[in-house]
């Protein structure tokens, strides 16, 4: 592969408007000039059709990469606004397309006998999105589906924006700070005022709820946090579950998880509704064993609590494995300075999956802000790729973390770029973060190893996407282990994390997994309900769910579906995050503990499943490299350990 990666301009470079329109328009110049030349004069070969929409959806990408990306990382405003501008445009033409009944013929009208697995794949997707967009519907209804499709992009938008701009804080004397990291208090200054400010934002959140000993500036922080772009989103979900409701009316489906679940592998939503039921029954005797651990040492400080709740669930956790479970998290925290665990990473999965990664000179990359780093990543001697990462907070950036593409590789045309965006420290992680990294990671090189394929349609992290999460799941394995960490974890003095201090950590780690498991089907259910129940008060609904999957009581005066962002990405599919543990725990038993590079079980599973992008379905890509179909087994073992 020769092609070389986007010419971005320089950071803070007044070009970087223009480029950001320029781009998109001319890419999407391109899509619909391909797109009218099939539509007036298709090549006479189904193979030379399928090529030249393969042309016109690597265009479509493009711009929809630098919408959905630039909307949420850029530092100038009027480059995130130019950006949502530029995605409202592609979510347009793509409706369109999906509703043109001309294209739709030229398409329905090939011949597949003749075509190889991939590009009679690739016609049968076709084909299917066509169906599913409504293009065999009337005119009246098809006007309709193009304008609720235009409605939920603008939604989705402000839904989104809600969130990134709504950063809150409360205000606390310095000694309230009692139980911090001494270097997270020396980087919260006290102001004038005599008050330091403690944001919502995840470096802030995340230890104080974890650490600081005043309960009551716990509760408001946490009051705060989760109650982030409220009530402003409240209406704004209840348009998107709304017109969600109709698109899938007007398709003849049931309900709109029915719609969504149809192209996942869980194939309808009454199973969705099924599965969460299932890990619930799986995890609640866990779950409430270790909530009773949690309840006990909490009522050591309050001796009337009855109950324990989100204020005070991580601090309490944290005692337990700081006090019972022979873990400080303080501690362990000074192993993980930032620059060390990003390195790391690095060594880890250039070892595991044979790569390469080679720091590009800020100069070169050309990237939007000056605390991005990019590495070209290189396999067996060839550039393959080439990774962005967007690790730290800022003003009117995205809030947590994923991985957005730049470009999704084609052969000969285009070079597969992503983006990690995430919102860490800059100087000691703690160890939960560490993982977060790793797992987002996962999704990086799942974009980068899946970008050498002919088809646009089949890069990237393109599986169904109950199963995208599970690569990214088990990469978390190896932030686990001793020996992977004593690569790079180190604290100041030069000294390696030992190995019985990563043992303690990883038991402690097992504390609470029963619980979590009904925190995430609490989230499951709720995502899967408001799309399937229409409901006039969403925090009423909330509560009501939460005291039926949640094995923790809602907290008073807080709204957290308003600051929920898969509600809008994954809609009624956040099952998801599940279902794929349940496939990463039984792919993970292929591998041998004691030796997680094994270099031949590491390389089937990059070539059979990460590297196969979306060719095949995710199930026969697991058999394919397990050498049966995946069970619940491995996962219910964890889960009983």
């Amino acid at each position: 592969m020769t092609t070389e990666p986007t010419h971005l301009p320089l950071p803070l470079e007044a070009d970087w408007l223009d480029w950001v329109g320029a781009r998109g328009e001319q890419q999407l110049a391109l899509a619909r000039s391909l797109v009218d030349g099939l539509r007036t004069d298709p090549p006479k070969e189904p193979l030379e059709v399928l090529r030249v929409w393969n042309d016109a959806q690597i265009a479509l990408s493009n711009a929809a990469s630098v919408g959905s990306l630039f909307s949420e990382v850029h530092p100038d405003k009027q480059v995130r606004d130019r950006a949502e501008g530029v995605a409202q445009q592609v979510q347009k033409l793509d409706t369109d397309l999906g509703l043109d009944t001309e294209l739709y013929a030229v398409f329905a009208g090939l011949d597949a006998s003749g075509l190889d697995a991939d590009a009679a794949r690739v016609l049968e997707r076709t084909l299917r999105d066509f169906r599913r967009s409504g293009v065999d519907r009337d005119e009246a209804t098809r006007d309709r589906l193009r304008e609720l499709s235009e409605r939920a992009i603008l939604l989705s938008q402000e839904f989104s924006k809600n969130i990134r701009e709504n950063v809150r804080s409360i205000r606390v004397t310095p000694d309230r700070l009692a139980g911090m990291p001494a270097d997270w208090v020396e980087a919260h200054p006290v102001g004038d005022d005599g008050l330091v400010t403690v944001t919502t934002d995840y470096p802030d959140v995340v230890p104080f709820r974890t650490f600081a000993h005043d309960a009551e500036a716990r509760r408001e922080l946490v009051t705060e946090f989760l109650t982030i772009a409220w009530p402003d989103n409240d209406r704004v979900l209840q348009d998107i579950f709304a017109v969600r409701r109709e698109h899938a009316s007007l398709l003849g489906y049931e309900s709109w998880a029915d719609y969504d679940a149809e192209v996942k592998m869980i194939g309808n939503g009454k199973a969705i509704g099924e599965f969460i039921d299932r890990i619930t029954e799986l995890s609640t005797a866990s779950a409430e064993r270790d909530k009773a651990v949690l309840l006990e040492r909490l009522r050591q400080d309050r001796p009337d609590a009855t109950d324990i709740d989100g204020a005070d669930t991580t601090y309490y956790a944290e005692l337990v494995r700081k006090e019972q479970l022979a873990v400080d998290a303080q501690r362990v925290r000074t192993y993980f300075s930032f620059e060390a665990v990003r390195q790391g990473l690095l060594d880890v999965t250039g070892r595991l999956f044979g790569l390469d990664w080679t720091p590009v000179p800020r100069a070169d990359a050309r990237t939007w802000h000056d605390e991005v780093a990019t590495y070209d990543v290189s396999f067996q001697g060839e550039r393959i790729g080439r990774i962005h990462l967007d690790l730290h907070p800022r003003d009117g950036k995205y809030k947590h973390a994923a991985q957005f593409d730049l470009a999704r590789g084609v052969n000969g045309t285009q070079l597969a770029e992503g983006v990690l965006v995430c919102n860490f420290n800059r100087g000691l992680m703690e160890h939960d973060e560490v993982v977060t990294l790793f797992h987002e990671f996962g999704h990086l090189v799942h974009h980068v190893l899946a970008g050498r394929t002919d088809w646009v349609r089949f890069s990237g992290v393109a599986t169904e996407w109950d199963f995208v999460e599970a690569p990214s799941q088990m990469l978390e394995e190896w932030a686990w282990d001793a020996d992977v960490l004593a690569t790079f974890a180190r604290n100041a003095e030069g000294e390696t994390i030992p190995a019985d201090l990563v043992e303690a950590m990883r038991q402690a780690d097992d504390f609470g997994k029963g619980y979590d498991a009904r925190t995430q089907m609490f989230y499951a259910a709720l995502s899967y309900d408001f799309h399937v129940n229409q409901t006039d008060d969403l925090t009423a609904r909330l509560r009501e769910l939460m005291a039926r999957y949640s094995v923790f009581p809602y907290l008073p005066g807080t709204h957290m579906q308003c600051h929920f962002g898969h509600l809008d990405g994954y809609s009624s599919a956040y099952y998801t995050y599940m279902w794929s543990l349940v496939i990463a725990k039984d792919m993970f038993s292929a591998f041998d503990r004691g030796d997680l590079f094994d270099p031949e079980v590491a390389g089937a599973y990059r070539d059979k499943v990460l590297a196969q992008g979306g060719r095949r379905d995710a199930a026969d890509l697991v058999e394919d490299f397990l050498g049966r179909p995946y069970t619940f087994d491995a996962y219910a073992a964890w889960l009983a350990e």
